[in-house]
């Protein structure tokens, strides 16, 4: 039976399939082989370096070490913006076991707000893992010993010591100096992200915006060996960071006190420049607000009620304020005249105490009418209507010019234009022509209007710092700086920077200032009043500028008027008038005339002539 069987048998075949899975298995042994082999060689040979350098970038990290910011010193030396040691708490989600939980207990615990924790979030989606995100800045005693007691339970939470800033004179410097604050998601945006990690604040307004590369500093590292969960093993180098650079002003801490002092409850601004530097000796805006309210974040109840005052403490009306000028350009409009034969020193008109334009039965107030219902004098010289303020001279003076050969006598002093001073938000002010009117408001020029233009009221408008480099180039006889809150940044001398000079003749200039000391000196100067004990020379301007038109025929009645409608007082001055070493531009809003800005300039003049010092 057995013999059939293996008959049927096909050996021959069970060898050749046997013999063909062998090979298949040989086959598939030898691709895996080699294949192994390949990637063995690529992972040694060829791509060593490339996996290397992964490796180590996995295990070395660069974390960046942020700069010690710039302190911000006054002439003398002394400190304006200091850098104080502060204590703030941090979060390392990657050490909590439940970060929402540890996040909600320190909300408790140290009563942090809805805007702490929305920034608290925005720099958790930049951060690298272990790294520590700063959740309350600034503590104090009280918070920080209310997380301290309990730090060994809550695993996660850091403790930093670090730096920040402090304005110790508070609001007497807050418009001049700016403010730092905490940094946004939207400042990240615009910053570099590697120079800025790890820095909580940036200049946000004013100085310590203008100069904020240069007070930032450029950063330090480290380098780091961190395990595979990126928890820190070893420092591996080290880059100290290079600090901030110290910013020296101009401005004086005395002074600025002095001017604070002198300006009282008033609303208004005070300008004071170094005719030889156009330094910013003094620069006050009131009222003023305390910039330490902004760098670790203000509260909505406080930045709402600074937002909604009417009395705008946020404005810095020293370079943001635009305001008619009032009679304080007539010395310029003056010397313009002068030096384009509109008029002599001794060209002579009739003044009744108004004007009336030919074929106009409109009359154009003079201020002496409603006080002494008559004009100056029966005719008055250039000499006068400066000394007096006579606006029917200027009124007919304006006439004479135009409004276009006046704005033209006017622009190189600076007005309609920002001054270039290294600060933050300066306006331009308006300084009118025929062609600005096409241009703003589509209508023709009409010549009432250049009548108003002639004592500083209509369109015009100027800033406080406006003038002040107006009257700076009148006393330097042409010559002007743009000027400058800072005078040297670290070894760098920055400030001082001349115009090119603008020629003025020494008889119209003589005539011109003559006018102006008589201003102050001359018994029947509008400011007179501020002449009484003086040791020195002033040359000044006093002016009157309208908040609300008074009909033809009205007569102003301060009583009447509510206080926020009442005239602006204006007043510029230089002193001593040989040699001047100080010019003052002053605004008194709302002060009913220049009767309140003269006293002010005397009193930060008399304060910087008395201890001026050398920078």
């Amino acid at each position: 039976m057995l013999r059939p069987l293996d008959a049927l048998r096909d050996t021959r075949r069970e060898w050749m399939i046997n013999r063909s899975r062998l090979i298949a298995a040989l086959l598939g042994i030898s691709l895996l082989l080699t294949a192994l082999v390949y990637r063995y060689y690529s992972l040694q040979i060829t791509q060593h370096e490339d996996f290397l350098t992964q490796s180590d970038r996995n295990r070395i990290r660069v974390e960046v070490i942020p700069p010690t910011r710039g302190q911000i010193v006054d002439r003398k030396g002394r400190l304006l913006a200091a850098n104080k040691p502060t204590f703030v708490i941090g979060v390392v989600r990657e050490r909590s076991a439940n970060s929402e939980a540890l996040i909600l207990a320190l909300t408790e615990r140290l009563s942090l707000t809805d805007r702490e924790l929305e920034a608290f979030r925005e720099r958790s989606e930049r951060r690298r893992p272990f790294e520590s995100v700063p959740i309350k800045l600034g503590l104090d005693d009280t918070a920080l010993a209310s997380v301290a007691v309990d730090l060994h339970a809550m695993p996660g939470v850091v403790v930093d010591a670090q730096l920040t800033r402090d304005y110790p004179y508070g609001e007497a410097l807050s418009h001049v100096l700016g403010y730092v604050g905490r940094v946004s998601a939207d400042d990240l945006d615009e910053l570099d992200p590697e120079r800025y990690r790890g820095t909580l604040h940036i200049g946000k307004v004013g100085v310590e915006k203008r100069y904020e590369p240069l007070l930032h500093g450029k950063p330090g590292f480290h380098h780091i060996e961190t395990n595979a969960h990126g928890r820190v093993l070893r420092v591996l180098e080290k880059q100290a960071p290079e600090p901030g650079k110290n910013l020296r002003l101009y401005l004086d801490l005395d002074l600025q006190r002095e001017a604070v002092a002198a300006l009282g409850d008033q609303r208004g601004a005070i300008v004071a420049l170094d005719p030889a530097t156009g330094g910013v000796l003094a620069m006050v805006s009131n009222p003023s607000y305390d910039a330490n309210l902004f760098v670790e974040g203000i509260s909505y109840s406080d930045y709402a009620q600074l937002r909604g005052s009417l009395d705008t403490p946020l404005l810095n009306r020293a370079v943001q304020g635009q305001y008619p000028p009032g009679s304080t350009i007539k010395p310029l409009i003056g010397l313009g005249a002068l030096e384009r034969d509109f008029v002599t020193p001794d060209t002579a008109i009739p003044d009744p105490g108004w004007y009336r334009l030919p074929g106009d039965d409109r009359r154009y107030r003079d201020w002496t009418l409603r006080v002494r219902g008559t004009g100056h004098a029966e005719t008055v010289d250039l000499h006068m209507a400066i000394a007096e303020s006579c606006d029917t001279y200027f009124y007919d003076l304006a006439h004479r010019m135009g409004i276009d050969t006046m704005a033209e006598a006017l622009q190189p002093y600076g007005l309609g234009q920002r001054t270039g001073i290294d600060t933050t938000g300066e306006q331009d002010g308006i300084l009118p022509n025929s062609q600005w009117k096409r241009t703003a408001l589509g209508e023709p020029w009409y010549p009432g209007e250049t009548i108003s233009a002639g004592i500083g009221q209509g369109y015009m408008l100027a800033t406080p710092l406006q003038l002040a480099q107006a009257a700076m180039m009148l006393a330097n006889k042409g010559e002007s700086f743009v000027p400058s809150v800072v005078h040297r940044v670290g070894d760098l001398t920055v400030g001082g920077v001349q115009r090119p000079p603008r020629e003025i003749d020494e008889d119209d200039w003589k005539a011109v200032v003559a006018g102006m000391v008589d201003v102050v000196h001359s018994p029947r100067g509008t400011a007179a009043s501020i002449a009484k004990g003086i040791g020195y020379q002033m040359a000044g301007k006093t002016g009157t500028s309208q908040v609300v038109s008074i009909a033809q025929d009205a007569i102003y009645d301060e009583d009447a008027i509510s206080e926020r409608n009442r005239n602006h007082g204006l007043f510029i001055a230089f002193a001593p008038v040989e040699k001047p070493r100080i010019v003052v531009a002053v605004i008194a809003e709302n002060g009913g005339g220049s009767g309140a800005a003269s006293p002010v300039a005397r009193r930060v003049i008399d304060a910087w002539l008395g201890e001026a010092g050398d920078v």
